[in-house]
């Protein structure tokens, strides 16, 4: 990984938690969770945005995990990123990449094939086609605050995960792809998006890691 740049870890809570627990997961962030060379963030439910951002260490970023596409309107349940940068968040976990680096936001764009594409042999075309749609959004300088996260369908919420091989052999196809339309060149794998370990002591070994 060049010297330049920390490694990151995302922890990407999606919809668990109630503030009991939020107060468990905080604790064990604020006491082992900040390091100077890691850049750690965390991605709550979005009630809980707001909470978790007054609680937690200000060297943490807090995600929202998703946003609409505009600043406001009759789009019942949604929130917007004006709204998360609002309470204090500076991150977003999701697909609306465009709007969201305009309100100044940064990015943790998904990318990731469903198990049939895999097994089919099209998940090189998929998270191609996928970072493509994010490319003809943004400008060049965008890349600085995107943080681009292999995170296979088939994996979320099925109790599988991507093996170090599976992710590696995405990530420097990725790598090369990106490199080849002229954004740069860069070690393939610059760090993490945890799920569900997330919400357990277990993120400090990621971390620390």
């Amino acid at each position: 990984m060049s010297s330049q740049r920390k490694f990151f870890v995302g922890g990407n809570w999606k919809m668990n938690g109630n503030k009991q627990s939020v107060d468990k997961i905080i604790e064990f962030v604020n006491k082992d969770c900040v390091d100077p060379d890691v850049e750690v963030v965390v991605g709550p439910s979005a009630i809980y945005l707001d909470y978790v951002r007054q609680k937690v260490n200000p060297a943490v970023g807090v995600a929202g995990q998703n946003c609409y596409k505009v600043a406001s309107g009759a789009f019942t349940g949604d929130n917007s990123a004006d709204m998360i940068k609002d309470v204090g968040c500076e991150w977003l976990v999701g697909e609306k990449v465009q709007y969201a680096l305009k309100t100044g936001l940064k990015v943790i764009a998904c990318i990731g094939e469903k198990l049939e594409e895999r097994e089919a042999g099209q998940t090189e075309a998929v998270c191609f086609r996928q970072t493509q749609a994010i490319i003809d959004c943004i400008q060049k300088s965008d890349w600085a605050n995107i943080v681009i996260a292999y995170e296979p369908v088939w994996a979320i919420g099925t109790g599988k995960t991507a093996t170090p091989e599976q992710a590696q052999e995405v990530h420097e196809k990725l790598r090369k792809w990106l490199k080849e339309k002229d954004l740069g060149g860069r070690p393939d794998i610059d760090g993490f998006l945890v799920g569900g370990a997330s919400l357990k002591p277990d993120f400090i070994t990621i971390v620390k890691a």
